[in-house]
Order: structure tokens, then sequence, then C-alpha cells
């Protein structure tokens, strides 16, 4: 299966060590995987949440966005939300996982344990 697809001028950026985790992710993925969504989804009063998952083909209207090797899928109505975040990839001994840092945000409610008053 062929993975080449026209790039579009970076919408958001990764980490290296981002892009590291990708690249294993996807090559420990099904041989038809090609790259990977990152999508916005509406969050509240705590500002977006961040979706994520692999795919095989970008889809009509998705900007995609290389980074070496690793290709980013990102469909039309998340790019604004995108725009200026910058994914990394943390490890502790605590915890593991994607971290997505939002420069435009202009803060929290702080009220995560008592949402809704």
């Amino acid at each position: 299966m062929s993975c080449v697809i026209a790039a579009e001028a970076a919408i958001l950026e990764l980490t290296q060590n981002a892009v590291t985790a990708l690249k294993r992710v996807i090559a420990e993925a099904d041989s038809e995987i090609c790259g990977i969504r990152i999508a916005a989804l509406g969050g509240g009063c705590a500002g977006y949440q961040y979706e994520m998952g692999l795919e095989a083909t970008a889809r009509e209207g998705d900007a995609v966005i290389h980074f070496g090797d690793v290709m980013v899928f990102v469909d039309e109505e998340s790019k604004s939300a995108l725009s200026g975040v910058e994914v990394d990839f943390c490890e502790t001994p605590a915890a593991q996982g994607f971290v997505f840092h939002q420069p435009n945000a202009c803060g929290s409610c702080g009220k995560r344990q008592n949402c809704g008053s």
C-alpha cells in the first residue's frame, strides 16, 4: 500500500519525543497504517479535548502534515483549534503518554473536581 500524500504547512508541532513515540506505535500497528489522526473536540470550560487515532489514509479535506516519516492527518473542523498546539510525549516513572500544549489558551476554570458549579 502506498502512503504518499501531498503535504500542507504545519498546523501543529510535534516534539522529537512525540515523533519517536508515534513511529514506534505505527511500526507496531497493522501494515495498512500510514499515519495518525489528531482532532480537537469541544471540551467545555477547561478547553479542548484532543483525540488521536491510527489511520490508513487521509480523508477528503484533511490537512496532511509530515514530520519526517510520520504523517499527521487533521480534519477541517480541527485545524483552527490545533493551530499552534505542540504535542509532546512524556515518560515518567508514574506515567507515560502524549501531552498537548496549547499556547493560545487563556486559562481554565480550575474547578475540574466540581465541574458544573
